[in-house]
């Protein structure tokens, strides 16, 4: 089968076209014929230093749609050739993906496989940070790193549909500020945002902080929020070293700081994240939220992809064509 791997840490350049051995599903596995992949920062960063990289050489990709292939032993509720989308550990930078079944999703009816391989790490991550862990309530403000990109556009939307009192978003670049707008958001900043927020919220802050960057900008999300705020730390696109706070920081104004990660939750809670995934897949159908693909790639050129993303200049979702 095709695949991308990489055999060393690096630039985009380090991802190569290779012939593979096909991945046979072991007992409580199951293998996905993959139509497409969707490309993730944390792809990028596994590349370039190793994020939840096992060992070398190394295939990435965290999310695909396509058919169920084979079923291993005791696998139940999924049939061979069924469409599903899939939230996988590595591989998915190829034909064949092998997955834990609590991680895959049977297609809703009108769904199709190009749109589902948009949703299984983006969705339900942006549905955790609005609802179950930063727990928006209507009326309340929410600010959100990252607007423009796939998990920062359906925030802003669903954070609209939560009744969110303003939607504030944060870009690096002008050029993203018209499509953070199109997607639920009030008013967007670039790059420094702290005295904006507090100009914005006539001195009080927001109520929630969504951040996947970290480091400084973690600090500076932090100062931005109302008395009784939240933060909740979903990346560290920064590279900065591990942060912490204290009773410094969160006693003055009762604040509080809390993490998720999709990736850890499909292994330290999978029925929690199938759970969550179908609310958010819901969100979908509904027309609540859509994640626009911006560029789709063959499988070929995943360091195109890599480049671009790289670049901070897309918005929405990158996708990678596989076998669709």
């Amino acid at each position: 089968m095709r695949a991308i791997e990489f055999q060393q840490y690096g630039g985009p350049e380090v991802l190569r076209a290779v012939t593979a051995e096909v991945p046979e599903p072991g007992p409580g596995k199951v293998s996905i014929d993959v139509a497409y992949t969707g490309v993730n920062f944390a792809d990028l960063k596994a590349r370039s230093e190793g994020y939840r990289v096992p060992e070398l050489p190394y295939v990435p990709g965290l999310e695909v749609s396509g058919r169920v292939r084979a079923l291993g032993a005791g696998v139940t509720g999924l049939a061979v050739g069924q469409e599903v989308a899939a939230l996988t550990e590595g591989g998915a930078y190829a034909e064949v993906v092998v997955a834990d079944p609590a991680t895959v999703l049977s297609l809703p009816a009108g769904m199709d496989l190009r749109t589902a391989a948009t949703l299984p790490t983006v969705l339900p991550t942006a549905y955790a940070l609005i609802h179950s862990v930063g727990r928006l309530q209507p009326g309340e403000t929410v600010l959100v790193q990252g607007a423009a990109g796939g998990v920062g556009t359906v925030a802003g939307r669903l954070a609209r549909a939560a009744g969110a009192g303003a939607v504030y978003g944060v870009v690096s670049s002008a050029a993203k500020t018209a499509h953070a707008k199109a997607h639920g958001y009030d008013e967007v900043f670039v790059g420094a945002f702290q005295d904006p927020v507090r100009q914005a919220t006539g001195g009080r802050g927001v109520d929630l902080v969504l951040d996947p960057v970290g480091g400084d900008t973690l600090r500076a999300g932090l100062a931005s929020l109302a008395p009784f705020g939240r933060l909740v730390s979903f990346g560290n696109a920064s590279s900065a070293e591990p942060w912490s706070v204290g009773q410094p920081e969160l006693y003055p104004l009762g604040v509080s700081v809390a993490g998720f990660s999709v990736l850890s939750l499909a292994k330290t809670a999978p029925a929690e994240l199938r759970r969550l995934s179908e609310q958010a897949f819901a969100k979908a159908l509904d027309g609540t939220v859509s994640l626009p693909v911006t560029a789709e790639f063959a499988l070929e050129d995943a360091a195109e992809a890599h480049r671009l993303m790289g670049a901070r200049t897309s918005t929405g979702k990158l996708l990678l064509r596989v076998g669709a």
